[in-house]
């Protein structure tokens, strides 16, 4: 097993990620975890309900974490493809 030497520090909003999962769209079910930040492999428009609420939609482009809590990807109005969450 590796050594992680920053395992006994405070895990906070600027920490890195430390946990992914796939995401798929669903205009029903909202996800098991809010999300820190979203990443998606092809660029496109994601369809959002922020940790807040907020109903919006985002560009978001393949490759980048987009730091953005939600609590739910739409089906409808989303292109972007292969997103997935980071908690």
């Amino acid at each position: 097993m590796p050594i992680d030497k920053f395992e006994d520090h405070t895990l906070g909003l600027e920490s890195p990620p430390t946990d992914i999962e796939d995401i798929t769209p669903d205009d029903v079910a909202e996800l098991g975890n809010v999300t820190r930040a979203l990443n998606v492999s092809v660029s496109g428009m994601v369809r959002v309900t922020t940790v807040e609420g907020a109903i919006a939609s985002v560009f978001i482009a393949a490759g980048i974490l987009f730091p953005l809590r939600v609590r739910k990807v739409w089906a409808t109005g989303t292109t972007a493809t292969d997103i997935r969450g980071l908690f």
